[in-house]
């Protein structure tokens, strides 16, 4: 087990992914068995957790990072990039083993991705590689769902220090009900529910994880639309911002780092939303899952004012589905 160096005091933690990413901008998506001239190919630092401490600490937290890479060219990038963003890393290592990498296919026009990634399993967290120091005495603690058992181990512990956990939730992977079962604010991609449940509706589908998972707020995000999160008595949708779209890589990671800053800030759930949702906009200007990570002021600038989204659900279908949530007319 590696040993924890030049330990020190952290507001927020993080336990899960990261990645080198190849960010490949092309004038369309290419048809099958066809051939495009791409426009850009460029090395980027990524993955989930990883750019969501990024996020917080360029925000002025002090944040801390867990996670595993091998002895990689694409290893050392991300040691070097954590480094250069002044995010202590608690790094496990996997020898002779690839770190994760993955190429980005990124349409010009839209700025929408497609992601083709690769996960070697030695590259994954096990729960004999944590270290309880690691999260001991932070104020908030973010988990992803790739590495579920360990992301539950770190989750306990977290509880038992009354520090709350932040989930990002994307794919079902095996024991995700259980990592659920320990998380607060499980935010998902706007796909996970069903994947979940198997209810296409979110106004159900949120309710229906909610009960059985204990959490105090779910959210799903939901693209350009914003978010919808649901708290037991309400929902709360927060419209997205419209912006011009360069790359939607990473957008739902700053999301969680966003959602991190606000409960060591102690926001209300509206502001809190509106910040998220401004701030995953924002990084959707520029290339990279970090490229555009915004400064707070900006971020504020455009909650204040910005132009919105069209609304995903209108007022009188929230307050329906609540009431149907509530009284258990939706099993």
């Amino acid at each position: 087990m590696p040993r924890a160096e030049n330990f020190s005091a952290a507001d927020v933690a993080g336990l899960g992914s990261n990645a080198t990413d190849t960010v490949v901008r092309l004038p369309y998506f290419p048809a099958p068995d066809s051939k495009v001239e791409l426009i850009s190919a460029e090395r980027k630092a990524g993955g989930q957790v990883a750019s969501a401490l990024v996020a917080c600490a360029r925000w002025g937290l002090r944040a801390r990072y867990i996670g595993k890479v091998g002895d990689d060219d694409a290893g050392k990038f991300q040691r070097e990039e954590m480094a250069r963003e002044g995010v202590e890393a608690q790094w496990i290592p996997a020898p002779g083993c690839a770190s994760q990498t993955a190429f980005i296919l990124v349409d010009q026009h839209s700025g929408e991705r497609t992601v083709l990634w690769k996960r070697e399993a030695g590259i994954a967290i096990r729960p004999e590689n944590l270290q309880r120091e690691w999260i001991r005495g932070v104020h908030a603690l973010l988990v992803d769902g790739h590495d579920t058992a360990v992301s539950a181990q770190a989750a306990r512990w977290a509880h038992e220090e009354n520090i709350p956990v932040v989930g990002d939730f994307d794919n079902r992977y095996e024991g995700v009900k259980e990592l659920l079962e320990v998380t607060d604010f499980p935010i998902t991609s706007k796909d996970f529910p069903a994947r979940f449940t198997g209810e296409a509706d979110l106004l159900k589908s949120l309710p229906r994880i909610f009960r059985s998972s204990g959490c105090r707020m779910i959210a799903s995000t939901m693209g350009r639309l914003g978010v919808l999160a649901w708290d037991g008595a309400r929902f709360i949708l927060c419209p997205g911002f419209q912006v011009d779209s360069v790359d939607t890589t990473g957008a739902g990671d700053v999301f969680h780092g966003a959602f991190l800053y606000a409960l060591v800030r102690e926001w209300q759930i509206k502001e809190t939303l509106e910040f998220c949702c401004a701030a995953a906009a924002l990084n959707c200007t520029a290339l990279g899952a970090r490229g555009g990570i915004a400064p707070l002021e900006k971020i504020e600038a455009l909650r204040r004012t910005g132009q919105r989204s069209e609304l995903a659900y209108q007022s009188e279908a929230l307050l329906e589905a609540a009431r149907a949530a509530i009284t258990g007319a939706n099993p």
